[in-house]
């Protein structure tokens, strides 16, 4: 089973790059962590933003494997504390399926792919760049992996 990550946008910050790759690089190795990154429409032009999100949600569709649990990144998702991303990670191990973790550009993710995801999960209830929540997604998947393998990583 492989953790993935979708997440709409290129050229962040190199802090980003480096403190996703650091926990990519920790988890286990039965639980690889990989990021791809999905071209933004352009903002320029005037477009509305819901054909922007169409425009990005074909290039996810694109990008998904043909087989795999959609876990959608949003606002109004469920709220895991650490232990139930660990149990659900357990699920998710038990069910053998890739898991795919889709996160948004500037405007969103598009209502069909919303519509079409196994889950919705939110990381906060604050509003995160794009950047730190691709950080914060690493490190919460690689927390709850420690849980799931006896790590001493997490302590509550």
């Amino acid at each position: 089973m492989k953790l993935r990550v979708l997440a709409v946008g290129t050229r962040l910050p190199g802090w980003a790059d480096a403190a996703f790759a650091d926990f990519a690089r920790r988890m286990p190795h039965e639980l690889p962590l990989e990021l791809k990154e999905i071209k933004a429409a352009p903002r320029d032009g005037g477009k509305p933003a819901e054909a922007l999100r169409t425009a990005e949600a074909e290039r996810l569709r694109a990008a998904l494997p043909a087989r795999c649990r959609r876990v959608v990144l949003d606002e109004r998702g469920g709220d895991l504390t650490t232990r139930q991303l660990a149990d659900r990670l357990r699920q998710w191990m038990a069910g053998g399926e890739d898991v795919v973790f889709m996160i948004g550009g500037p405007d969103g993710l598009a209502p069909e792919i919303k519509s079409a995801a196994d889950e919705t999960l939110r990381l906060s209830s604050l509003t995160l760049p794009h950047a730190l929540a691709r950080v914060l997604l690493a490190e919460a998947l690689y927390r709850a992996a420690s849980l799931v393998k006896n790590h001493p990583y997490h302590r509550e």
